[in-house]
């Protein structure tokens, strides 16, 4: 199993595409202008997608994610604690919505990339999966071919949330994180589903207790390892 990195111009927001052995391959959290990047890799490696993974449903983490969708001829997966935010991830941005604040950061992201706000329309081919509502929903293998994927809900930034634990063929899984944890952080939680008990809860019970020696490969910023996190991140030090 290989991890390709595309980076997103807005909020270099991480793109990664899994790619199997056999040549099948995932494409997870596809943001504003990582589409045309993944379509020219897929082409260029003979690739076989089999699907479209978002850690969660934000904006900079799912605008390429309908049109990838459409043109790959795979569904949208994510949990279906997000799900309706594919209807609008704008809306479900609050503060930060770029209609409501036109001089804001993410609108000036936006308007960097060339991306109109009005051009979003949501995928056709959506598959939720675990369960919406409050409480963690627990693990779903994913059946995506060649590429091995345990979704493992992790709400705090927003309800649905995910870990994506990659198997590599390495010991230990690695980690696509999102926007719950990164390198020496972890998300914000006051956009709208943020929730600062349910994001202890999962600092606590859910990224603690990964492998000690699993790389975590987060929504935005360097790699890093759970080891490291664990030793130095303020944030996981308080939830423990």
């Amino acid at each position: 199993m290989e991890i390709l990195t595309v980076v997103a111009p807005v909020f270099a927001a991480r793109c990664s595409v899994l790619v199997a052995d056999d040549g099948a391959c995932v494409v997870v959290d596809p943001g504003a202008g990582a589409g045309d990047q993944v379509r020219r890799l897929v082409v260029a490696r003979g690739l076989t997608p089999r699907a479209v993974l978002v850690t969660h449903g934000h904006a900079d983490h799912t605008w390429d994610a309908p049109a990838l969708s459409r043109d790959l001829d795979v569904p949208v997966m994510l949990h279906a604690g997000d799900a309706y935010r594919l209807e609008d991830p704008f809306g479900t941005l609050g503060v930060l919505d770029p209609r409501h604040d036109p001089s804001g950061p993410l609108a000036q992201a936006l308007r960097a990339a060339g991306v109109d706000v009005a051009s979003w329309r949501s995928p056709q081919r959506v598959e939720p999966f675990g369960a919406a509502g409050s409480g963690r929903t627990g693990d779903v293998e994913l059946d995506l071919g060649g590429v091995r994927v345990v979704a493992r809900h992790a709400p705090g930034h927003t309800e649905g949330s995910t870990l994506y634990l990659v198997d590599t063929g390495e010991a230990d899984p690695v980690v696509l994180s999102g926007d719950v944890l990164f390198a020496g952080s972890i998300g914000r939680t006051d956009l709208p589903g943020g929730d600062d008990a349910a994001m202890a809860a999962t600092l606590r019970d859910v990224v603690a207790v990964l492998p000690s020696s699993s790389r975590v490969l987060p929504g935005h910023g360097p790699a890093t390892d759970v080891a490291t996190e664990l030793a130095t991140n303020p944030y996981l030090a308080r939830a423990r």
